[in-house]
């Protein structure tokens, strides 16, 4: 954990795409030197695949195509995840030497974890197997990009979902070991239950980074940006 406090740039969106999102971090990770956290709710319906992920291992490209539902991959590692509005997503894009977080992913792990020890105290909370659980269930996923001195850490955490949304995605070859097999919905929770409203949660969320970090709420996000380097993409199915 951080010694003293650091700054660290709050930027809240409300629905704007995940791949409106992904480009914005790609661009404060690689073309900007503050920290940051972004914060996010109320994106459009997507699926949102790690930069290594094979379409047809991940996905029902039939079922997708039929739902009209864009599937993006992203710039960082991880797995495949389905989003919609009751998706929340937060992320982390700091440097390695001002927070005291080496540029390797357990110690990241280690850093978002004491954070979210505090968010979720009085709860089951626990990191395992990089994946944010309440009671051997997931509730939040995890992504990293390292680049030399500086990190990003995201989160895309379960406030409900659409069982007809998780329907689209295959079980995967890989899982963790604590998945035991069980299907989309028997291993995954949400957050509604724990929170009176998403913002009550966001809210509790930031006053626990004060003691953290020194923050400066931003009142809008970055526009008119453009990363040097892009790998956020959008994926073609040509189906036919």
């Amino acid at each position: 954990m951080l010694i003293t406090k650091v700054p660290l740039k709050v930027i809240t969106l409300h629905n704007v795409s995940i791949f409106d999102q992904l480009k914005m971090e790609e661009y404060l990770l690689r073309d900007t030197t503050d920290n940051y956290c972004i914060i996010n709710q109320g994106s459009p319906p997507s699926i949102v695949m790690g930069i290594s992920g094979v379409v047809g291992d991940l996905v029902y490209e039939e079922k997708l195509e039929e739902a009209k539902i864009p599937l993006i991959k992203r710039f960082s590692g991880g797995g495949t995840v389905v989003i919609d509005e009751n998706t929340l997503f937060i992320t982390f894009i700091c440097n390695s030497k001002e927070t005291q977080v080496p540029c390797f992913p357990e110690p990241i792990f280690k850093f978002s974890e004491g954070i979210y020890k505090k968010v979720f105290c009085d709860l089951p909370f626990q990191l395992k197997q990089n994946d944010y659980i309440f009671n051997d269930k997931k509730f939040g996923g995890n992504a990293q990009y390292i680049k030399k001195d500086r990190w990003l850490h995201h989160t895309s955490f379960l406030w409900d979902y659409d069982p007809r949304l998780m329907n689209l995605l295959k079980h995967p070859s890989k899982t963790p070991e604590y998945r035991e097999g069980r299907s989309h919905t028997d291993f995954i929770c949400t957050l509604k239950p724990y929170f009176s409203s998403k913002e009550a949660f966001l809210n509790h969320f930031v006053s626990m980074l004060d003691s953290f970090f020194l923050l400066e709420q931003l009142e809008e996000a970055p526009q008119g940006f453009e990363p040097s380097r892009s790998s956020t993409h959008y994926i073609n199915l040509n189906l036919h």
